[in-house]
């Protein structure tokens, strides 16, 4: 009987409703603050808004950025600072998506999409240039030939960053503290999370006494 004890498991789980779906044909909606595959923004007058001062590699955990900087040239400048990004590589082959390079940007540069979809026959296709980041003259993530795109995922690009208020203070939830991005102009904040009911989940505190 031990031996076919496993064929019941599997016989069971046939006559079950389904829980998968079929996938990539059907995709669902990614949460607001999901992490996926970077991009690199302009202002809204198409300058870049990256000025190569490289705390986003600094701060990578994983080392998968890399970042150099020059000088912006006089004539034709390519960022409003002095300086610009002039090399910035990602190598997705260790990139955990922690989202700590969109936080230490200073100028709101890098932020992520919802894609998370995307893989590659050649290692050197997973190190991403600044050709490919670099969103194109619409304010659109560049789609490269390996990654599966739907109409969500290169949406509201900057949300998880806007989501939290500065330094946690309540008081500055929900205003615009941020540039516009070309293409879309000054983004509205995102909804703020759902407060929890208290009279469903008490204070400890006030449990306790």
């Amino acid at each position: 009987m031990g031996r076919f004890s496993g064929f019941l498991v599997t016989a069971r789980q046939i006559f079950k409703p389904r829980i998968t779906e079929d996938f990539p044909k059907v995709m669902r909606t990614p949460p607001a603050r999901r992490h996926g595959r970077h991009v690199l923004n302009r202002y809204e007058d198409g300058m870049e808004k990256c000025i190569g001062c490289e705390l986003c590699a600094g701060v990578c955990p994983a080392r998968c950025i890399y970042v150099r900087g020059a000088d912006n040239p006089p004539d034709d400048p390519v960022s409003p600072g002095e300086r610009y990004g002039f090399v910035y590589e990602i190598n997705y082959l260790r990139c955990i998506h922690c989202d700590l390079c969109v936080e230490a940007c200073p100028t709101e540069a890098i932020t992520e999409t919802k894609l998370f979809e995307f893989s590659w026959n050649n290692r050197n296709d997973a190190i991403y240039t600044k050709d490919q980041l670099l969103v194109d003259d619409d304010g659109n993530p560049r789609r490269q030939p390996w990654e599966l795109w739907n109409d969500a995922t290169g949406e509201h690009m900057s949300e998880w960053m806007r989501a939290t208020s500065p330094s946690g203070v309540a008081a500055y939830e929900g205003r615009v503290q941020w540039s516009g991005d070309l293409g879309r102009g000054v983004q509205e904040p995102p909804p703020s999370q759902p407060i929890l009911d208290r009279e469903k989940t008490p204070d400890r505190r006030e449990a306790k006494s």
